[in-house]
């Protein structure tokens, strides 16, 4: 399997997927849906809308890095405001929007966008460390983890303040699967 095909339906399917969940919480929550912008699983944790905006930036940062292409000043803008979002939380609209525009980038690419970048070096710079792997070990490595971790962690604070999430929300793309006859 290509890192493109690896890479952008999952990365899709599962935003989508955090696209109903953000949903869901508006319905259950109403007008106060928006607080839960600011809820974390624990006090040393980013709150959801980093959470949000995180899985956002993992997902465009990978098509970035796989194309070897710099990344762009609103990725780091991204990662900023993820940063300083317990001060500045935001909206479920705003995590919405910004689920759509990375949704619209991973629709923008050709189907081959990231396969060549799979023996692409690749250096993941953190304070204090550095992390040195070519493009196919940072899909399998980095990307798709960093990414499912914020993922994750959003459905479970969603979870936690009382959004009716269940298994069917958090993979609702394999009802296309669904062998008829089967759905109880």
């Amino acid at each position: 399997m290509s890192l493109t095909q690896q890479l952008v339906p999952t990365y899709a399917q599962m935003l989508r997927a955090l696209s109903g969940w953000l949903g869901k919480a508006r319905e259950h929550h109403g007008g106060e849906a928006d607080g839960l912008m600011a809820r974390r699983l624990a006090p040393d944790m980013f709150p959801l809308s980093s959470q949000v905006r995180f899985a956002c930036l993992q997902a465009q940062e990978a098509t970035y890095r796989l194309r070897g292409e710099p990344l762009p000043q609103a990725l780091d803008d991204l990662a900023r405001a993820g940063r300083e979002a317990g001060e500045r939380p935001g909206s479920l609209d705003e995590a919405q929007a910004c689920i759509a525009e990375t949704l619209a980038r991973l629709d923008g690419l050709e189907p081959q966008a990231l396969d060549a970048g799979a023996d692409l070096s690749i250096a993941i710079e953190l304070p204090g460390l550095t992390f040195d792997m070519v493009g196919e070990s940072y899909a399998r490595d980095w990307a798709l983890p960093q990414f499912y971790f914020h993922l994750v962690t959003a459905y479970a604070i969603l979870r936690n303040q009382g959004v009716p999430l269940g298994k069917a929300d958090y993979v609702p793309h394999m009802f296309s699967y669904l062998r008829a006859g089967t759905a109880a």
